[in-house]
């Protein structure tokens, strides 16, 4: 287990849990279905930069280094507290 795996673990478990203690278990499942994504793009950075969409398509047509898909993972992850930290900012 690295760092990166270790604190968004964490912050996900903080997430979850503070959502079920504050408004029940139904914001506790909205708030673990919120983390899949940025859990998996941490956990596992380079398989996922190494995801190649269909062609036809046009949507995913080059591989993505892994330690973007960690930051961009870390990104979303922090973005409820970014958000927060933005709207008592602008609150006041």
């Amino acid at each position: 287990m690295n760092w990166n795996r270790i604190l968004s673990g964490l912050l996900a478990a903080f997430y979850i849990i503070g959502a079920c203690m504050d408004s029940g278990v139904e914001l506790a499942w909205k708030a673990a279905a919120f983390v899949i994504l940025p859990l998996a793009c941490i956990w596992f950075a380079d398989a996922m930069g190494d995801y190649i969409g269909p062609t036809s398509s046009g949507a995913i047509t080059n591989t993505t280094p892994g330690w973007l898909v960690c930051i961009g993972g870390w990104i979303v992850l922090l973005l409820p507290i970014i958000v927060g930290i933005m709207y008592a900012l602008v609150g006041q």
